[in-house]
């Protein structure tokens, strides 16, 4: 039988055999006994939610207490447009299609905060959870942090730093967070104004709001001798960025980068374990499409895929290395955050996904029996993870007080948890009573500073990582369904003999090469490809300019789109010759 007819047999099987169990999983659904009718009370009728007009969204929500009670007359903030939720704690704001801060605030508790990405004709729900703020005596003090950390790396900060004793001292009740997009963290920072601390995004980050003149030296309280105990290297990578002799950022942790794999499934399909970076462009991989068994994700939406492809570049050199890139991304189910390429690695939705080392470090803690965090033989980095004092702190001396808790052993006790596993940027922290239960990382640790490491970087890297965001998602996500028939189709082709393996391989060295696909440039009118020098000459106004930075990428989408039907009407003279 041909083999897409199996596969697609295969598949309607499989969908066939989950709806069967999901039916039989799911709990029924019997009849609600109707309940008698309540006359209403008097009082404002409740506001029907506000369809959205085919040119704009909704942005609705519900705010609860932490014993899941709503909360009336809390300050609801969407960009510019501010409401209070109602009797029943819910919102509804109609909105132009964009990006938001979603804020949440009132008196006397935490705030919330999310980031949101709404298109035309969206409707958006979002749910807060605010905590009732109990202060030991006077006015309770809080920090306000900026981050790209997940909500498991945030609790269990929080748990441990409201509990020291600098916090008890000086009467700090509440770690307020914001978790938002890397992207808006220079208008969020200066348009709120009182942001103390940012913490966690990568150096490149970190970088760039230094350069916009928003971070604050670490100087004087102490901070001195514990950075003093952090190399200014490891792994040959920066673990602070001094300038003028001033420490700027610190890393708060380490990580290396590679790929965590599914050793179950990776049988299952009869594929040997990979071992490089080349490997995840492998033809291999190719022969089960449209079945993915290689996840990765959106460089926009994660700063440690953005890494990883940096390094990828920075090994294989720019025409390669993109060309690399492109392959992999036709093999891969691609994720809007990095963490849910680990999910989908641990729930076997993929055999191998591209992720930061705690990551998966999480995945094999949790799963040993079948998942590993794999070093890439081709090389990788060690590389800080940055925690910084903002220059819009209100209160330094306690801003820097958190940065201090967080660098020494103390504070680094947040890494060694089971549900975290990062690796700590102060050795120290193996020798805490915590630590000494640590063992397992503690020799995870070792193996990363061990790892077979490049001399990455990081300047020529920075020059152009907003640029590579942007083009990876023009190439690469948006459209990856052409890239992917095309992929598909040259390796079915080389597979059934219609073509040689020299035509292949021509086809392949071209399919992702930057310098085929012309664009014409939206300010000049010229046409241009994507060398590393043009990629560094836009990068600084692809970082700021929204509009700007939206029109290369529809003229790199159209670029890519007409390379791979190019390419698609050349395999087809080819396999009809």
């Amino acid at each position: 039988m041909d083999r897409r007819l199996l596969a697609v047999a295969a598949l309607i099987a499989i969908i066939g055999i989950g709806l069967v169990g999901y039916n039989a999983l799911k709990p029924g659904s019997p009849e609600a006994p109707e309940e008698p009718e309540v006359p209403e009370e008097p009082g404002e009728p409740q506001q029907p939610e506000p369809p959205p007009t085919p040119q704009e969204a909704v942005v609705s929500g519900i705010v609860l207490s932490e014993e899941g009670e709503p909360l009336p007359g809390v300050t609801v903030a969407v960009g510019s447009t501010q409401v209070e939720t109602d009797a029943e704690g819910r919102f509804n704001v109609t909105v132009e299609p964009g990006s938001y801060v979603v804020q949440v605030s009132k008196p006397n508790y935490s705030q919330g905060i999310k980031t949101i990405t709404v298109e035309a004709g969206d409707r958006v729900e979002a749910e807060f959870t605010l905590r009732l703020i109990e202060t030991t005596g006077g006015e309770g003090k809080t920090i306000r942090v900026i981050t790209r950390h997940g909500a498991d790396i945030m609790l269990v900060a929080e748990n441990l730093f409201l509990k020291s004793e600098f916090a008890k001292e000086n009467n700090i009740v509440d770690l307020e967070w914001l978790p938002i997009a890397d992207s808006l963290w220079v208008e969020t920072i200066r348009r709120s104004g009182d942001v103390d601390v940012a913490w966690g995004g990568g150096p490149d980050l970190f970088d760039i709001i230094l350069n916009e003149g928003l971070l604050a030296p670490l100087e004087g309280g102490g901070i001195e001798e514990v950075l003093d105990a952090i190399p200014d290297e490891i792994g040959g990578s920066e673990t602070k960025r001094i300038l003028d002799g001033k420490v700027y950022w610190v890393g708060a942790a380490i990580s290396s980068f590679g790929f965590t794999i599914n050793t179950e499934l990776l049988d299952y399909y009869g594929l040997p374990e990979p071992t490089t970076w080349a490997d995840l462009g492998s033809p291999v991989y190719a022969a089960y499409l449209p079945t993915t068994l290689v996840g990765t994700a959106d460089a926009t939406t994660s700063t440690s895929n953005t890494r990883i492809f940096q390094i990828i570049l920075q090994i294989y050199g720019w025409e390669e290395g993109w060309n690399l890139l492109v392959r992999m991304g036709a093999n891969a189910r691609i994720f809007d955050q990095s963490g849910n390429v680990r999910d989908a690695v641990i729930n076997r939705e993929i055999a191998v996904g591209t992720t930061i080392d705690f990551y998966g470090y999480t995945a094999q803690w949790l799963n040993p029996e079948f998942c590993r965090y794999v070093f890439p033989a081709d090389g990788t980095i060690v590389n800080a993870d940055p925690i910084a004092l903002l220059t819009t702190s209100q209160n330094r001396e306690l801003a820097q007080g958190f940065i201090k808790w967080v660098i020494s052993p103390e504070g680094q006790r947040v890494w060694l948890d089971g549900n975290i596993n990062r690796m700590p940027i102060n050795e120290a922290v193996f020798d805490t009573p915590e630590g000494q239960q640590r063992a397992d990382l503690a020799e995870v640790y070792q193996k990363t500073k061990e790892a077979l490491t490049i001399k990455f970087n990081s300047t020529e890297g920075a020059s152009y990582y907003s640029s590579i965001r942007s083009f990876h998602r023009a190439v690469i996500v948006l459209p990856q369904i052409q890239l992917e028939k095309l992929w598909e189709d040259m390796n079915w082709a080389l597979e059934t003999g219609e073509i040689t393996q020299e035509e292949f391989d021509e086809l392949a060295s071209r399919i992702g090469n930057p310098l085929e696909m012309e664009f014409t440039d939206p300010e000049t009118g010229e046409t241009q490809v994507f060398t590393k020098a043009y990629a560094q000459s836009i990068n600084q106004r692809m970082a700021t300019d929204v509009e700007y930075k939206q029109r290369m990428t529809d003229a790199w989408l159209a670029a890519a789109l007409a390379h791979y039907e190019e390419l698609s009407e050349e395999l087809a003279g080819l396999t009809a010759g």
